[in-house]
């Protein structure tokens, strides 16, 4: 009888398995000259008893990536493996892999370099119970993060990147990233709208309102768009639209007092009136995002790469050493630029265990 049809039912499960691999080598007497000779070992068998590519990336991935507690690991591997692995050789694992990728670290910082625009910003961190920062910089699929004791110039510096680049920059308008001047920038709209939405609700400056639906619109108008720019003749009315703004803006805020004589160090000045000269400032990084069809309006990219971290010692607490604080900072770079070209997080640690994550990558 023919079938008229099929019906399919699926079970998914996962087997937790321990596999052991015994090697062994022989070890045999010369006759002639009564001298022992052993076999050789595979490279990867060091020692006695070693621990598999696979155990290490499931405890790394759970110590980077899904921020559980080092004692809470020990007990979960000792459930499966039924040994209990001492937290120090955990660790050990973690270094390990931080040190096999040095050289991805390397590549991917060049790799950085040659992109038309890069997204920059910075977090505070904890470590040893004192304030460190992150410092991101990402960029198509990479990301690249480094801790450092300093926020401002000193850590840029000390990272290199942004002294040796001359793309565009996309940052929040931090002083110390527009002291750079042979890279071009372009500033976060996001934070702008921000800004400008507390001025309206706080002041009702028409000002404020006029450039919040100019930008917004702007965006809108950028990001249908099939070239993500806009024409030349575009370009110029938005500037004359923006300059106009900002021209009856400086007749709508108060008229800042002139400085007492003999006073020292700067005149207070109010919210609206910072965010008013910063605009008037700043005008070609805030609206290169119209020009550039690499600018991206917002720096949303960074923030969501710096998330994480936040997650990490809200949920885990600080680092107790620097050392592993790094250590953190280039494995989650490498799992979340791995992540981006859709590598599974257990696979892409185990090709970098096997030191080829510069294979994936391409040289």
């Amino acid at each position: 009888m023919p079938c008229m049809d099929h019906e399919r039912r699926t079970r998914i499960d996962i087997v937790f398995e321990k596999v052991i691999d015994h090697v062994d080598a022989e070890i045999k007497r010369c006759p002639a000259c009564d001298a022992t000779v052993k076999g050789v070992f595979p490279p990867d068998l060091h020692g006695p008893l070693q621990y598999g590519n696979g155990l290490k990336a499931f405890v790394i991935n759970l110590l980077t990536g899904q921020f559980v507690a080092l004692n809470r690991v020990q007990k979960l591997v000792k459930s499966m493996i039924g040994v209990v692995i001492a937290e120090a050789s955990l660790l050990k694992f973690v270094l390990r892999l931080h040190q096999a990728l040095e050289n991805w670290e390397r590549q991917a910082t060049e790799k950085l370099l040659n992109m038309p625009a890069i997204n920059v910003d910075e977090t505070s961190f904890r470590v040893d119970m004192k304030n460190h920062w992150i410092h991101v910089y990402s960029s198509a699929d990479i990301t690249l993060k480094f801790l450092h004791r300093n926020r401002g110039k000193a850590a840029i510096e000390a990272i290199n990147i942004i002294p040796r680049y001359g793309g565009v920059i996309i940052h929040d308008c931090w002083s110390s990233y527009l002291s750079y001047h042979d890279c071009n920038h372009g500033l976060c709209g996001s934070h702008l709208l921000r800004e400008l939405t507390f001025i309206v609700d706080a002041h009702g400056y028409v000002w404020a309102r006029n450039i919040k639906r100019l930008l917004q619109e702007t965006y809108k108008e950028v990001s249908c768009g099939t070239e993500k720019r806009l024409s030349d003749k575009a370009l110029t009315n938005l500037q004359k639209r923006y300059r106009s703004i900002l021209t009856r803006a400086e007749k709508e805020l108060p008229v800042i007092p002139p400085k007492p004589s003999g006073k020292r160090g700067k005149l207070a000045k109010s919210d609206a009136h910072n965010l008013w000269e910063r605009l008037k400032t700043h005008e070609a990084a805030v609206l290169l995002f119209a020009k550039d069809p690499y600018v991206a309006f917002t720096n949303n990219r960074a923030e969501r790469d710096l998330r994480m971290a936040k997650v990490k010692q809200k949920v885990s607490g600080c680092f107790r050493a620097s050392d592993y604080a790094q250590a953190y900072c280039r494995i989650s770079s490498y799992l979340q630029s791995m992540a981006n070209r859709g590598y599974n997080p257990l696979i892409a640690i185990q090709i970098a265990l096997a030191r080829d994550a510069h294979k994936v990558w391409g040289e």
